[in-house]
């Protein structure tokens, strides 16, 4: 039995992941669990990437610390893999003790032997996306993987000499032509990346502390893709001195990373330089998967159009979700997702097509003979014997043709053949009339060998929906009651026994009336999410523990540390207060002197980024703009 190591990439933690993240880890399983399905010995890695700047600043904008910030979305994610069926074998989280330990090790070996050196980054710097650009990568002075804005940065930082395996790396491309796919992905690599020249690349930053410290140097921390992409070896337990775990030795390299296309340079370029320099073998694919998409636009909370795999689920179930993004994702273009779209696919793929055939062949079973299986291969006719071995071959065809297809992951070819089975079952039993055999009584061994023929189908589609979707699969098996199942069992006509008997039907999928569904969703989370934006309601008496006061600004100045904090003097009466705000993308410094202000006096000191803030002051914020509350009244003036 050979074994499989798989990965998604790490969920980023800045905030709860949509339809179009929680699409990887269900692609991923499907992939994994259709691996175990052929008997190999699969290792599935998911998890939590938890370091950076954006998730420091988020935390900030929450008055958390960073740690209780990922603690809590990376609890939330654990709870949506749970929920859409996502069985994993470990879940990483970069602030893991093991995790960080192994980066350090990397850091620091890297260093010592010369292929990291010590520098000045200045240039294009996109915080959303947390990634340095030349300006000639720029998209007409844009970043070009989110097409937003970038600003100027300057600081002191680490630089991984790519220069010293770029020949080395092209070398690779061209003797494992299978290592990105699909194949585009590597030409936008090599034309985009490689052939401009690659420029060293930044891993460590003093801007931010929420990182893993570079122990050989203080203020500098592990930038994103060291730490980020280490994830995959550490969580084996790999050890830069040799003394490696045992699932690192029984699972490296990984025989598939899964990843969206927006970070195929990371891993295609980065990750295979890396460990060439550690000396570690390659991972053996990379594949980069297409969005999902809302409409003609990528999924963007910026956008407002983003959906949940929750919310999906629990309008539809958790099969139908794993359906509806696995079918409609191809393999190297952008699938779409809207919720007319999602319920087609329901009421044709699953309830029709899927759900009708299983439903009205186990009722006939139950109604023509009491639920007992008849005989195999009883035929009376020329046409009954075509249209039985039709039948037969095409089921034969297609268990080749669906391994086939996830051999190359392209898992909604392989849907799409396994419900061409599915319609022509269908048609089979338009062709042969059991309803009119069932009246005949020397046709009732024909009847036994039609509906004998429906449920070995049946028996060959619920094992070959296991990876898919599983909870299907297994209702389908105890309807039928079958318990072969193994993949190897589908290589041969054979599976139902005659004799058996068929348990109960009832229908796996039910017809949704498109019109009040629509308008069900269109109302639905509208108050969830209006309710998500209150906090607990408080007393009277609580509202009046706060103390409210007219405060003065006389002096603004940057934060050292943060960007998008500002560092404010107030005067509240006769004293001075100091207070961290995090309003620096909205206003000037200057423009702020002499306003007068909303303060929150009393409210517990605390320390942001190195600078300690004595209280908090009002804004009003709708979408992305933001306004102070401003008063014209004495300073110290309480507000009630």
């Amino acid at each position: 039995m050979s074994k499989f190591y798989i990965t998604t990439a790490i969920a980023y933690t800045s905030k709860i992941p949509h339809i179009g993240n929680v699409y990887e880890a269900i692609l991923t399983d499907a992939i994994a669990r259709f691996k175990k399905l052929q008997g190999h010995d699969v290792y599935f890695l998911t998890g939590t990437d938890e370091h950076g700047q954006k998730i420091q600043e988020q935390a900030e904008s929450e008055n958390k610390t960073p740690q209780e910030h990922v603690d809590y979305i990376a609890g939330e994610i654990k709870k949506i893999w749970d929920l859409v069926d996502v069985d994993y074998d470990q879940f990483i989280r970069t602030t893991d003790h093991g995790h960080k330990k192994v980066v350090q090790n990397i850091f620091k070996k890297l260093y010592e032997q010369g292929d990291i050196y010590k520098g000045a980054y200045e240039g294009a710097y996109c915080k959303p996306c947390e990634s340095f650009w030349t300006e000639t990568q720029l998209n007409e002075g844009k970043c070009p993987d989110c097409d937003g804005q970038v600003e100027q940065a300057k600081e002191e930082a680490y630089f991984l000499k790519l220069s010293n395996y770029t020949k080395r790396l092209v070398e690779h491309y061209e003797t494992h032509p299978e290592f990105i796919s699909p194949e585009s992905r590597k030409n936008e690599m090599v034309n985009n990346f490689i052939k401009p020249g690659l420029q060293d690349l930044c891993v460590s930053r003093t801007s931010f502390d929420w990182g893993i410290p570079i122990e050989f140097d203080e203020g500098h921390v592990a930038y994103v893709w060291i730490d980020a992409l280490s994830n995959y070896i550490s969580a084996l337990g790999y050890d830069t001195e040799g003394n490696h775990g045992e699932l690192f030795n029984k699972y490296w390299p990984a025989d598939l990373h899964v990843i969206g296309k927006d970070i195929v340079r990371f891993h295609t370029i980065y990750w295979p330089i890396i460990l060439m320099a550690l000396n570690v073998p390659l991972p053996k694919k990379i594949l980069g998967h297409p969005w999902l998409l809302t409409g003609k636009s990528k999924m963007s909370k910026s956008k407002g159009n983003v959906v949940y795999a929750q919310d999906l689920v629990e309008l539809f179930g958790v099969d139908a979700t794993r359906y509806y993004v696995l079918r409609e994702m191809p393999y190297a273009q952008d699938g779409t997702f809207t919720y007319d779209l999602m319920i087609s696919r329901i009421n044709t793929d699953l309830a029709n097509i899927l759900g009708n055939l299983v439903n009205r062949t186990v009722a006939m079973v139950n109604k023509y003979f009491d639920g007992s299986v008849g005989k195999a291969g009883v035929v009376l006719t020329e046409e009954d014997q075509v249209l039985d071995q039709d039948l037969i071959d095409l089921t034969l065809k297609t268990v080749k043709q669906v391994e086939e297809k996830m051999a190359d992951y392209k898992v909604a070819e392989a849907l799409e053949t396994l419900w061409g089975l599915l319609r022509r079952s269908n048609k089979y039993i338009d062709e042969t009339c059991p309803w009119l055999l069932a009246k005949e009584e020397d046709k009732q061994e024909r009847l036994q060998t039609v509906l004998y023929n429906l449920l070995e189908v049946i028996r060959v589609t619920s094992v070959l929906l296991q990876p898919f979707m599983p909870s299907t699969s297994q209702k389908i098996q105890t309807q039928i009651q079958s318990d072969v199942l193994s993949l190897k069992s589908l290589y041969s006509f054979d599976g139902i026994q005659e004799g058996s008997k068929v348990g109960i039907g009832s229908p796996l999928f039910e017809r949704i009336d498109e019109k009040k569904k629509l308008e069900e969703i269109e109302g639905a989370f509208e108050p969830k999410v209006e309710k998500l934006k209150l906090k607990p309601e408080i007393t009277f008496e609580d509202f009046s523990k706060i103390d409210f006061m007219v405060a003065e600004i006389i002096q603004v100045e940057k934060h050292k540390k943060a960007d998008r904090l500002l560092v404010i003097k107030l005067k509240v009466g006769s004293e001075e207060r100091q207070v961290v705000s995090g309003i620096a993308e909205h206003y000037d410094p200057k423009s702020l002197i002499g306003e007068k202000v909303i303060l929150v006096a009393n409210l517990k000191p605390v320390n942001l980024r190195g600078e300690k803030s004595e209280g908090m002051i009002l804004a009003a914020t709708s979408g992305k703009d933001l306004k102070l509350v401003q008063v014209d009244m004495p300073t110290g003036s309480v507000v009630s």
